[in-house]
Parts: C-alpha cells; structure tokens; sequence
C-alpha cells in the first residue's frame, strides 16, 4: 500500500469518529507528506477545529503512516 493509500485509509477511519459528532472532512490534496483537509458540517465552524487538525488527526498520522507528515486546514 502506498503512502497516499495509507493516508486516505486512516482519513476514513478518523470521518467516522468526526461524523459521529456531527462533523465531517473533505481531503482537498494530498502531495507528498502534506495533506491538505477541509473540516464540515460541525467541525467546520468549531473553535477547537485547529486542536482537531494537529492534535487529532496529524499525531494520528505521523503516529500511524509517517513522522513527516504535516495537516493543513483549508477554509
């Protein structure tokens, strides 16, 4: 499995959790270790929505597929 593949696989995994609490997110790019997501419905307009991006779903990333990886929300 590629990086990439790898990548959408555990973005998957982590919509599940987002939309269990009404949320959601959209992967706009992934080029290299930068992935580049857009958080919706709930997610999109919560406070805590940076915490989720680089406390949640990068540190899952770089714990699980790779260290390098950086997470960039896009409006």
């Amino acid at each position: 499995m590629t990086p990439e593949e790898q990548i959408r696989q555990k973005l998957d995994y982590i919509r599940t959790m987002l939309q269990a609490d009404g949320g959601d997110l959209e992967i706009v790019e992934i080029n290299n270790n930068t992935v580049k997501l857009r958080l919706k419905g709930a997610c999109g307009g919560c406070p805590h929505a940076m915490l989720t991006i680089k406390n949640g779903i990068e540190r899952i990333l770089r714990n699980e597929v790779s260290n390098d990886i950086v997470v960039e929300r896009v409006p």
